[in-house]
């Protein structure tokens, strides 16, 4: 009989302990590795520049995209296009920008957010 009969079983479950311990590390920075980032720019133009992406460095391409006006009905919809960017006519009024790539993914901007 060894001195320490749980030394082995302490080294036979090391290799999932440490496994665990990894795993348990790294899904918190899996769960954020994919949150959504969008910002709005007044052109001064006339027209509303937003880029979109997320920040495990992930395109916005083809992120579905709305503009509603003050009363929820929508202005303008479309998606974000191949350089993750969407523009669109500035609304009179007050209007919200809807960035939607899904539960959990989406982001809602003002129009009084948009400089």
């Amino acid at each position: 009989m060894t001195p320490f009969p749980n030394i082995l079983a302490a080294k036979a479950l090391k290799p999932k302990a440490l496994l665990a311990a990894a795993a348990m590390i790294a899904l918190p920075s899996v769960a954020a590795a994919h949150t959504p980032l969008c910002a709005c720019y007044d052109n001064g133009d006339g027209t509303v520049l937003c880029e979109g992406g997320f920040s495990d460095g992930s395109s916005a391409t083809g992120v579905a995209m709305r503009v509603t006006g003050a009363d929820g009905a929508v202005v303008t919809e479309g998606a974000m296009g191949a350089s993750s960017e969407f523009t669109f006519d500035k609304p009179e009024g007050d209007y919200t920008v809807l960035f939607d790539a899904g539960e959990g993914h989406k982001i809602e901007i003002p129009a009084e957010e948009i400089y």
